[in-house]
């Protein structure tokens, strides 16, 4: 008895993008924009509730107080001129943010009724990736 086997790499094929694209959609279902404050009465406002201190970073949050699109996080991340030059200071937003953003693809671990704000410290350039997601990631847990 001779089968013909030629189908199979076609159909298992086929099969893996069809749940490629349901990942995908559920993905940009669930997908959040992260959006920044403007007016510095916003600012004053979050800096005055809960606050986490750690060696990379401060976190100040509260309660939204804004009105805002469904899929959006208000949160804003500032570093101060004494940290170092634009690229610098840059690089160390980029980092938080893109840790941010893992940790939002995270069920429940950032409370999107929030408004947050992140002061980034000097010790966050240096520091690896995965420590201060750690990290980042138990202060967002004692903040909810």
């Amino acid at each position: 008895m001779d089968l013909d086997l030629e189908w199979l790499p076609k159909v298992e094929g086929s099969l893996l993008l069809e749940d490629e694209q349901k990942e995908e959609k559920l993905y940009q279902l669930k997908m959040i924009k992260l959006e920044s404050l403007k007016k510095s009465d916003h600012f004053k406002q979050v800096l005055n509730g809960k606050k986490i201190h750690t060696n990379f970073y401060s976190i100040f949050a509260t309660k939204n107080f804004l009105k805002s699109k469904k899929n959006t996080l208000l949160i804003s991340f500032i570093t101060n001129k004494k940290i170092g030059n634009a690229v610098k200071r840059n690089r160390i937003r980029r980092k938080l943010k893109a840790i941010t953003g893992k940790i939002l693809k995270i069920k429940g671990a950032i409370n999107t009724n929030y408004t947050y704000i992140i002061i980034c410290k000097t010790k966050s350039y240096t520091e690896k990736y995965d420590k201060i997601f750690l990290e980042m990631q138990r202060s967002f847990k004692k903040l909810n």
